[in-house]
């Protein structure tokens, strides 16, 4: 039986969300694999084996148990934020040889930061929002930011996620207290220009016979935006497929596999755009994305072809691996029928 060391935790405030993600894709993953949770903490990093967390050794990426060293075949990283969405658990991995079911390291960081991924896609022509890129609060003045992005301005830190530290500044006075709170959770701060439109997010992941663009997701907050709430506490809606035109549909599809080619991703990453006057604007790049419930993907995923998500990360997570015969489970839990479409 494969060991899967399923890294979660981490350095940052998505600690929680993390775990809770982790619990999910432990408790759901097919019984041809044995996961063990790598906890990544402050306090050190840890293999949880029943209950009981046992030091893991970073030198031979292994834990003890009853006296015997027990060592990972593969790992799939889900850290939010540091040091698993930012790549540098994915680079110990390649250093040991160890396989993963991620991104690799250079596009898990370049995606991770909000204002870097920005730029870069603004180079291959990607619509992107107006910013600006902060290292101090105090570097540029209230007047010089409302000048050059108008009002509402969003306030983000640029390494971070979850809507941890993002503000929707609708007064110039406001700024302050926004920056002072994305200051917080990362070390720069982006702040963009407001798009007002239609929010889509579209799943994208490679197999053999090359890309998979989703159905696109609407998301429709109750809140001011797209915040930790309404990801996490119910506060909106998902609607799949979005209602929007086919056409459209179709180039925000597009435009989602190309950026996935561009920064060279791998599995499955999640394109959030918003949509003004038939453009799609892109607003992030995820290539983890919180599942604290069952339904761990955007419905986007979830519902594509009705496959429990999980399956579906694991699925095509070995293909990545390049062992899709010995890491992918023959079975899915689930009707063996609703699975014929992913056999790409």
């Amino acid at each position: 039986m494969k060991r899967i060391g399923l890294f979660c935790g981490g350095l940052s405030s998505e600690f929680s969300i993390s775990i809770l993600s982790a619990n999910t894709i432990q408790s759901h993953f097919p019984a041809e694999f044995e996961v063990v949770k790598i906890v990544v903490s402050t306090n050190g990093w840890f293999a949880e084996v029943n209950e009981e967390q046992l030091p893991f050794d970073l030198n031979s990426f292994s834990y003890s148990l009853h006296g015997a060293d027990q060592t990972i075949d593969a790992g799939l990283i889900y850290i939010h934020g540091n040091p698993g969405e930012n790549g540098k658990i994915q680079a110990l991995l390649e250093m040991k040889g160890i396989p993963y079911i991620n991104s690799g390291p250079l596009a898990s960081a370049l995606s991770f930061d909000k204002w870097y991924c920005n730029q870069f896609l603004r180079a291959f022509d990607i619509p992107v929002a107006k910013s600006i890129f902060l290292t101090s609060v105090s570097e540029k003045s209230n007047e010089e930011i409302v000048q050059a992005l108008g009002l509402p301005i969003f306030v983000k830190p640029s390494d971070s996620g979850s809507s941890y530290g993002i503000s929707k500044v609708k007064e110039a006075s406001e700024l302050n207290a926004a920056l002072e709170t994305a200051f917080k959770e990362g070390k720069t701060v982006v702040l963009e220009s407001f798009l007002d439109g239609i929010e889509v997010t579209c799943g994208v992941y490679g197999t053999k016979n090359g890309l998979i663009a989703l159905p696109l997701t609407e998301i429709a907050s109750e809140n001011e935006f797209f915040d930790y709430d309404a990801k996490y506490n119910g506060n909106s809606q998902e609607i799949t497929p979005a209602r929007i035109s086919e056409d459209l549909a179709q180039k925000v599809q597009d435009r989602a596999k190309k950026i996935y080619q561009l920064l060279q991703l791998r599995s499955i990453a999640r394109i959030d755009f918003m949509i003004v006057n038939n453009e799609p604007f892109v607003i992030e790049v995820n290539t983890l994305f919180g599942c604290p419930s069952k339904q761990m993907l955007t419905c986007s995923h979830g519902h594509a072809c009705g496959l429990n998500s999980v399956a579906f990360v694991v699925r095509h997570g070995g293909n990545e691996l390049g062992k899709p015969r010995e890491f992918v489970p023959s079975r899915c839990g689930i009707d063996q029928q609703r699975c014929i479409a992913f056999e790409h």
